[in-house]
């Protein structure tokens, strides 16, 4: 399966996200990225990207990451929205948006999104609603 057109408008919408990685001790690592998204991958670059621990650890055989897009519709209803990705990382050179260079491309494996219409968030038991698990297939 893919990303749906609303998840793909929520991605499109979206300039910051989180990715997780891990080192070879272990210790998970978190930090914010800007992406870029193809409909397919994400690419996550930077300003010398390969001085980065986040660079490291999948440069070291660590590939598995997790990466979150979250935002605040409104804070008055509140309305949290969000699209996680667990997924495959490999390091590539690419021409993206800030010009040529290293990169990350993650390909995601499983995503979940959850209130990407924007509905207000309360704790009653009226307003729960889950998340849409999607497993994606490898890219042929």
């Amino acid at each position: 399966m893919a990303f749906t057109e609303e998840e793909i408008t929520y991605l499109r919408s979206q300039r910051l996200a989180r990715i997780a990685t891990v080192a070879q001790d272990g210790q998970p690592d978190a930090a914010p990225v800007g992406f870029e998204f193809d409909g397919t991958y994400f690419y996550i670059g930077g300003i010398d990207p390969v001085k980065t621990r986040k660079f490291r650890n999948v440069q070291a055989g660590n590939d598995k990451v997790a990466l979150v897009i979250d935002d605040l519709a409104s804070t008055d209803p509140w309305t949290p929205r969000f699209l996680r990705i667990y997924g495959t990382a490999e390091l590539i050179e690419r021409r993206g948006q800030f010009g040529s260079g290293p990169c990350m491309r993650v390909t995601p494996t499983i995503s979940w999104s959850w209130n990407l219409d924007g509905r207000p968030f309360g704790h009653d038991a009226g307003n729960q609603f889950g998340p849409r698990r999607t497993v994606h297939q490898p890219p042929s």
